[in-house]
């Protein structure tokens, strides 16, 4: 479904294409799906995260140390990563339609993305805007395909009073064997 703010109405789409955006420190996935397949996916990795401490270079900027030399390699790092990643998000926006874009991401590394030197192809406030609602810890291939799954796929949540409510319906709604019934006409 898509909303039309000016109409007030939503539109049913024959056909979605969506992005799906995870980014961590040091590790992003990018993937374009059309009507929930995958047709490309590309994993960025950056050399980020200061490797005794376990922490990004982006967020021990606010205490010290931004004029080693390991700093200004991290920091330059981060500039590219997300130079790659606005790259290959221009080139899906340039090639189809985009009807949602999900993402996962940090508070403090979003700011990154949409002050990149390649501009992000949408606003920070765009319409197709998804944020995911689930902690993902890295941003892998499989985690992207898992959650392009979960986007897509329904849930039902039955209180505990109403289980006995819901089971007679299940019951009820049984898949029936048309191949063994006798053909009524």
């Amino acid at each position: 479904m898509n909303y039309l703010p000016d109409e007030n109405s939503l539109i049913k789409l024959e056909f979605i294409n969506h992005i799906i955006l995870l980014i961590k420190s040091g590790i992003a996935s990018v993937a374009f799906f059309e009507n929930t397949e995958l047709v490309d996916h590309k994993v960025f990795r950056a050399y980020m995260v200061r490797k005794k401490q376990g922490k990004s270079q982006v967020k021990y900027l606010k205490t010290k140390g931004k004029s080693r030399a390991g700093s200004r390699v991290r920091l330059q790092e981060t500039l590219d990563f997300f130079e790659k990643i606005n790259s290959r998000l221009i080139t899906y926006f340039e090639e189809s339609r985009i009807d949602l874009i999900a993402i996962n991401s940090s508070k403090i590394l979003l700011p990154f993305l949409f002050e990149s030197k390649s501009k992000t192809p949408f606003e920070k406030k765009d319409n197709r805007l998804y944020k995911i609602p689930k902690h993902i810890a890295t941003a892998t291939h499989e985690n992207l395909l898992e959650v392009n799954e979960q986007l897509f796929s329904n849930a039902v949540f039955v209180p505990y009073i109403s289980q006995d409510i819901f089971a007679t319906i299940l019951s009820s709604n049984e898949v029936v064997d048309n191949e063994n019934l006798e053909e009524d006409w």
